[in-house]
């Protein structure tokens, strides 16, 4: 048995590719908006994410500055503010370009179960185990259960008896041997998973759109949530305050807790 931690590694982020909002700006007259990135206003290198959004937001009424609509008076100049009422006013379309792809690394399969329930604005890559043989098996603990050392004289030697019994199917099989088709040990691999428990540590590719991460952050970080998955989402929860803070800035956190000032975005 072998224990393990959850762990979050952001591993992509939005890039924008400059030169053709650039092109697209001329088109319609609004390349004022880019001279803000010469003033240091937009961050081409640091900010793409609260730049597409604010982009996308801008498109959506042509508000690059005053005049290009008719309707359009006066503009928000400061991104801080422009991003605020866009989650203030529910504007949440604008938020679903923006995504980010997180390797999700020793969560349990009781944990990917809850996760797969956030669908819209997903992309999930899962690790195999029809294809990745278990050969010792990792397994998260709560700090109170570590605590309980009773509970963890028994819960180690249930493990280990599992572990001994993917041993001795990997040998009963010959999955080792040569020659033996790669069909043939999927198929083989696949009865054996069916032998570890629902809390084997895994590993995932997970991406979602902004739209979708406040509402997970707000769902999974709340006190009725699962432990393990309240852990990870903290930790997402932070690491995304950081990279998005204009996107990210109006949660309080109670407790763990993850609560928005804006919601229903």
């Amino acid at each position: 048995m072998k224990s393990v931690e959850p762990e979050v590694y952001l591993v992509a982020r939005p890039a924008m590719d400059y030169d053709e909002v650039a092109r697209y700006l001329r088109e319609v007259g609004g390349e004022k908006w880019l001279e803000r990135l010469d003033r240091g206003e937009l961050d081409a290198e640091l900010n793409d994410p609260q730049n597409l959004a604010e982009f996308a937001g801008r498109l959506c009424y042509r508000s690059w500055e005053p005049g290009l609509n008719p309707n359009v008076t006066r503009i928000r100049t400061d991104q801080g503010a422009y991003l605020e009422n866009i989650l203030r006013s529910m504007h949440g379309s604008v938020l679903e370009h923006v995504s980010f792809s997180f390797v999700l690394h020793n969560v349990s399969r009781v944990l990917t179960h809850e996760l797969v329930r956030h669908r819209p604005g997903v992309a999930i890559s899962q690790e195999s185990l029809r294809f990745v043989r278990l050969q010792d098996i990792p397994f998260w603990f709560p700090q109170w259960a570590r605590e309980d050392a009773e509970l963890m004289k028994r819960a180690t030697a249930l493990l280990e008896q599992m572990e001994e019994f993917q041993a001795w199917m990997a040998q009963h099989f010959g999955l080792d041997d040569e020659g033996v088709p790669f069909k043939e040990k999927k198929h083989k691999t696949s009865f054996m998973r069916r032998f570890a428990p629902e809390g084997v540590a895994t590993g995932l590719v997970w991406t979602a759109n902004v739209r979708t991460l406040r509402h997970t952050i707000e769902n999974r970080t709340a006190p009725a949530a699962e432990e393990e998955i309240r852990l990870l989402f903290n930790r997402i929860g932070e690491v995304m305050r950081r990279e998005a803070p204009a996107l990210f800035g109006d949660y309080v956190v109670e407790d763990g807790a993850w609560i928005p000032k804006w919601r229903k975005v």
